[in-house]
């Protein structure tokens, strides 16, 4: 009789134990497709919803302008306070014009001498000593020199550069001496008593955005929040962003907020129409579209929907489901077609 190896016996051993657990799990997993899930549900229904949203902004001046010169010219003398105040009207730059000041003074002698001419022939008319012709025009040499002094006397304003506005100015670029054209930027003047709140938000927001909402931003360094409200709205959407620009009035002022810092707006949506939400996790992303599971006869039906806003709990479902339909909210990952499910507990 031939006797075989004690390896060779191990081996069978071996293979037969695999073969054994083999059958036992094809023996299993009908067992465990036809096992009941335990989820939970939620009833759907209407209930308002707030979507809440972040937007980057940005702190503006309520006015900022370029200062430069109407005309060209050399600077003669400068009066910028650099980072100071300055009260409307007053002279910040002035450029050469004595030119300008020697033609005034030789009108205005022209205009006495012919102002004296004038009123003689007004009493040589009385008595018929001039004609009413000579007359006239004596008038109008008057009148012309008046309209000379008038025209060098705004040619002399513009040698004068003045703060159009109540502001604090910025860092001046010119220096006595200088020569100046309309192009030259001098400095720039922000009026900051009010400030000014500028953001965008997505096109799908736009119409949620109303004049005179009230808003909420945060500054960087600082946890206090401030409070602006929305004065306009850019009149068309960014076709690159596919975002609708918005700016706001800062309500009152605070020395902790500065022209140009970044602010991160907080906005909360709120829709009043809302007919149906569900609770956000109970929505399944799919590929090109969304889905629930809708509990009926014990079992999940897989249901496409339409989802509009949005909050921290709640998402309001625009089609697919009707009011009453009970959503599994829990388990959704290990449910699969035609699992039976029990219900734990419903909301």
């Amino acid at each position: 009789m031939r006797k075989i190896p004690v390896f060779s016996w191990s081996l069978l051993v071996i293979t037969g134990l695999i073969a054994c657990k083999g059958e036992a799990k094809k023996t299993e997993a009908p067992a465990a497709r036809n096992s009941t899930i335990i989820a939970e549900g939620f009833v759907a229904k209407s209930l308002g919803v707030d979507e809440k949203l972040d937007a980057p902004g940005t702190i503006l001046p309520y006015e900022q302008t370029d200062v430069m010169s109407e005309i060209s010219g050399r600077v003669v003398a400068i009066n910028i306070p650099e980072g100071g105040q300055v009260k409307k009207g007053q002279v910040l730059v002035k450029l050469f014009d004595e030119d300008l000041q020697a033609q005034l003074k030789k009108l205005q002698v022209q205009l006495s001498i012919a102002e004296q001419t004038a009123s003689r022939q007004k009493e040589l008319l009385t008595i018929s000593g001039v004609s009413q012709q000579e007359y006239d025009l004596s008038e109008l040499d008057v009148n012309n020199l008046k309209a000379d002094i008038d025209l060098v006397n705004v040619n002399i304003r513009r040698t004068e550069v003045r703060a159009p506005y109540d502001g604090r100015m910025g860092l001046r670029n010119i220096s006595p001496g200088a020569y100046i054209t309309p192009t030259t930027l001098i400095t720039t003047i922000s009026q900051v008593n009010q400030l000014k709140l500028e953001f965008s938000i997505p096109e799908k927001y736009s119409n949620h955005i109303r004049i005179g909402k009230n808003i909420e931003f945060y500054v960087a360094g600082n946890v206090k929040p401030y409070q602006a409200k929305v004065i306009a709205t850019e009149t068309t959407i960014e076709t690159n962003t596919r975002t609708l620009k918005v700016r706001a009035t800062i309500t009152g002022h605070d020395q902790h907020l500065s022209p140009g810092a970044f602010a991160r707006v907080n906005l909360a949506f709120a829709d009043q129409d809302v007919q149906l939400v569900v609770p956000t996790q109970a929505i399944i992303p799919q590929a090109r579209d969304k889905q629930v599971i809708v509990y009926r006869d014990g079992k999940g039906v897989p249901t496409t929907v339409t989802t509009g806003i949005r909050d921290a709990s709640y998402v309001q479902i625009l089609s697919g489901i009707l009011p009453g339909d009970t959503i599994i909210v829990t388990s959704l990952m290990t449910i699969r077609p035609n699992s039976k499910i029990e219900l734990s507990k419903v909301d």
